[in-house]
């Protein structure tokens, strides 16, 4: 869906929302209260809150900095909050920023399944809501069963797009390491309740297939998207396939790429036997930085700080000038690896 498309919500299920993107009416054929009176206008300082899943996540913390920074320079005051993986914290985030009588809140939720729950508190409290990174269902827990209007609107990336660049990129490393597709692996790693970690993995092993012009085996596992639980599960995954002699990493981020090559590595594979590509970099480039062998051989570099400046942006725009929520809007992204990523703008902390 291109991110400059406007999306109406409709239904008795969403009628009435706070943060309505249309002055139309609602299905109903009536007006529906602030629903249909759209952004508030906001002459005085804007008050806004950034929820995120991870925040000690390098990307999350990227992207907090990011919105600081556009929040100072737009004069809105802005609370950052990290959730962890705590979806009950969610909830009492949401209602602190109700009661604080915030302006809007931008949310990274850490279970897509408290997405209708938040909806229906930003909208009692006449607070604007927008989901950055993962969608957001506004009448139902999953995301991927949700018909695109009822989607939050979204400041990130392109899953698709992003899982098209990393399985490109390791086909092609693999078609040039010579290595027999009989006794390879592809191990692909997320949350698999994140509908844009599937995206990006569903996307990924299409690409590879593409890029790579041969058949590899691929091996899914799940994970909590961390480097702990990456490295934990394919661990096991390895034990259980001593067969494959070169493995393939890939997954929804550079965590469960840097716990996959770790996992492998500490097997006793060599680092010329392991092909990871990462999305983040922002793990990458410490084993780069460290210039020891490593199995991590690129990753896609996202930026979080664009995100999260975009993310505010794009509320301080809706609120104070009324100026539409895209449906999604994307951050620019490039693939690095050891020999660029110092000259890519990435930070390496």
């Amino acid at each position: 869906m291109s991110w400059t498309h406007h999306r109406r919500w409709t239904g008795v299920a969403v009628c009435g929302l706070a943060l309505a993107l249309a002055t139309s009416a609602c299905s109903s054929g009536k007006e529906s209260g602030s629903a249909a009176s759209g952004p508030q206008h906001l002459t005085s300082k804007i008050s806004l809150v950034y929820a995120q899943k991870q925040g000690d996540q390098e990307y999350f913390i990227d992207e907090a900095d990011g919105a600081k920074a556009k929040a100072a320079a737009l004069g809105a005051d802005l609370k950052v909050v990290d959730l962890g993986n705590d979806a009950n914290k969610a909830i009492s985030e949401t209602q602190n920023a109700v009661s604080q009588k915030a302006n809007g809140m931008i949310v990274v939720p850490p279970d897509p399944a408290v997405g209708p729950q938040v909806v229906q508190l930003t909208k009692a409290g006449n607070v604007a809501l927008l989901s950055s990174d993962d969608q957001v269902c506004v009448t139902g827990p999953d995301p991927s069963k949700c018909d695109a209007k009822d989607l939050l609107p979204r400041v990130g990336f392109s899953g698709t797009q992003m899982g098209t660049d990393v399985g490109t990129r390791a086909g092609e490393d693999f078609k040039k390491s010579g290595w027999n597709p009989a006794d390879t692996a592809i191990v692909d790693a997320w949350k698999q309740d994140v509908t844009v970690c599937t995206d990006r993995v569903k996307a990924n092993e299409k690409a590879f297939a593409q890029a790579a012009g041969a058949p590899v085996r691929v091996i899914e596992v799940g994970t909590d998207n961390t480097p702990s639980d990456a490295q934990n599960k394919i661990s096991a995954t390895v034990a259980g396939n001593r067969s494959v002699k070169h493995w393939i990493v890939m997954g929804c981020n550079d965590e469960n790429v840097s716990g996959g090559v770790s996992a492998i590595q500490n097997a006793g594979y060599s680092a010329d036997d392991v092909l990871g590509v990462g999305l983040g970099a922002y793990l990458a480039c410490k084993e780069w930085r460290s210039g020891k062998p490593t199995g991590f051989k690129a990753a896609l570099f996202i930026n979080g700080t664009d995100v999260g400046a975009l993310a505010v942006q794009t509320m301080v725009d809706y609120l104070k000038n009324g100026k539409a929520m895209p449906a999604e809007a994307f951050a620019p992204t490039k693939m690095v690896d050891a020999s660029n990523w110092q000259q890519s703008g990435l930070k390496c902390s």
